[in-house]
C-alpha cells in the first residue's frame, strides 16, 4: 500500500469527481505516471488562475480524459511540479497531508507541505 507524506497508508483525495492518475481517488503513482499526479489540492480561485496562466487548464471540462473541469473547494490530485511552480510564485495551493503520496518529499520539505496544509 502506498504511504502518505505523514507515513501513513494514503487516503483517498476525492471521489467526486473522481481523482488519480489510476482515477481511482488516491494520488498514487508508478512508472507510467509522467506528470506524478502525487498532491491533493483543494483549489482555491488563485491556485486554479495560477495553474491556468501558467499552462494547465483546471477549470475547463475535458470529458474524453474523465475530467469534470474544478472550481474553488474541489479537491483533485496535481502534479507535483505545479505545486512547485506555485510555491516558488508565492502562490501555494492548499494541500490535504493524508491524501498526498510520500514521493512529494523529494520535491517539497515536510515543513513547507504542513505549512500548506488545510488542516493547518
Amino acid at each position: 500500500m502506498a504511504r502518505n507524506v505523514l507515513g501513513q497508508d494514503l487516503e483517498c483525495c476525492c471521489n467526486d469527481p473522481v481523482t488519480g492518475f489510476f482515477r481511482n481517488g488516491k494520488c498514487d503513482t508508478n512508472g507510467q505516471d509522467r506528470g506524478m499526479h502525487t498532491v491533493c489540492v483543494e483549489m482555491t480561485e488563485e491556485f486554479l488562475q495560477f495553474a491556468l496562466d501558467a499552462g494547465n487548464d483546471l477549470i475547463t471540462p475535458m470529458p474524453e480524459y474523465q475530467f469534470p473541469g474544478l472550481k474553488p473547494g474541489d479537491r483533485w490530485c496535481v502534479c507535483v511540479g505545479t505545486v512547485v511552480e506555485a510555491i516558488e510564485a508565492g502562490k501555494p495551493p492548499r494541500i490535504v497531508l493524508n491524501a498526498t503520496h510520500a514521493s512529494v518529499l523529494e520535491f517539497v520539505s515536510k515543513e513547507a507541505l504542513l505549512a500548506l496544509s488545510v488542516d493547518h
